[in-house]
């Protein structure tokens, strides 16, 4: 069952196939409640951050669920606006007391650039940040690292600097917007995609294709799209605050047959079409 299947890191490291995503979850009961039926339901994978404000939520349904924090795969991410050694280490250990660990399976820099500077060159806050977080893996503080939302050229920045690759680079990845340049020069690379938003927040659930293609798998067009993002390689990281969408999103025990990914596929082909026709 993909509940109890893994990705093997680029360093041996193992992780499950899918993450529970807690990105636009509140802090508090629903932050709580919505990690508890996660683990009750089986994912051994919780994705949060330190700018989701939600870390300690997230740690007292880990608690609660009983579950032995080697079961269970945390990831949090730096602040994207933090490019300094020093600011890298003070949010990592206010990261693990947050979440009440003394260590993390993995750690990312949030984005290549503050979320209200998008596109600055950061190129060697990026640096300083990344020695931290390698220093933090050779101390043992964390079982991998990586980034978010980098380019390939913010990857050769920080691997130049280092000689060290990121574990991860988790991207906005889902039908009709995989970012094919990343995608593939990260797997080139041996460095998992993670996909935040496989459901591009909704929107995909109601187009003709998705839909006929879901029913021939007798799926929902959820599950589906994230049987895709499997099927290329990818982690996706559903979110959810309901308890039915949390079981059923992680229940993709299907193969998505060739000729059917192609379609989705075209979806992609389709909308860039339309963006030129506009242009």
């Amino acid at each position: 069952m993909i509940k109890d299947d893994n990705y093997l890191l680029s360093n041996g490291v193992s992780i499950p196939k899918i993450g529970f995503g807690t990105w636009q979850i509140p802090d508090g009961d629903e932050a709580y409640l919505s990690c508890l039926e996660a683990l009750k339901a089986g994912y051994r994978h919780i994705d949060t951050a330190a700018a989701y404000g939600n870390e300690k939520s997230v740690a007292r349904a880990i608690k609660d669920s009983k579950i032995d924090r080697k079961d269970i795969f945390i990831t949090t991410k730096l602040p994207a606006e933090i490019k300094s050694y020093d600011g890298a280490m003070k949010y990592f250990n206010q990261s693990l007391e947050n979440l009440d660990t003394d260590y993390l399976d993995l750690y990312l820099i949030h984005a290549p650039w503050p979320w209200n500077e998008i596109g600055k060159d950061c190129s060697e806050g990026n640096i300083e940040v990344w020695k931290a977080f390698v220093d933090l893996y050779k101390m043992n503080k964390v079982r991998s690292i990586g980034v978010s939302n980098f380019f390939p050229s913010d990857i050769e920045n920080i691997v130049k600097a280092t000689e060290f690759v990121p574990h991860v680079n988790q991207i906005r990845f889902f039908i009709s917007n995989t970012q094919e340049a990343i995608t593939s020069y990260c797997q080139k690379n041996n460095i998992l995609i993670e996909a935040y938003s496989p459901l591009a927040t909704g929107k995909l659930i109601d187009d003709e294709n998705i839909v006929k293609i879901a029913k021939k798998y007798n799926v929902s067009p959820a599950q589906l799209c994230l049987r895709y993002c499997l099927e290329r390689n990818t982690l996706p990281i559903p979110k959810s605050t309901h308890k039915d969408r949390i079981i059923k999103n992680l229940d993709v025990d299907f193969k998505i047959e060739v000729d059917d990914m192609n379609v989705l596929d075209s979806i992609k082909e389709r909308e860039e079409l339309k963006k030129k026709m506009r242009s």
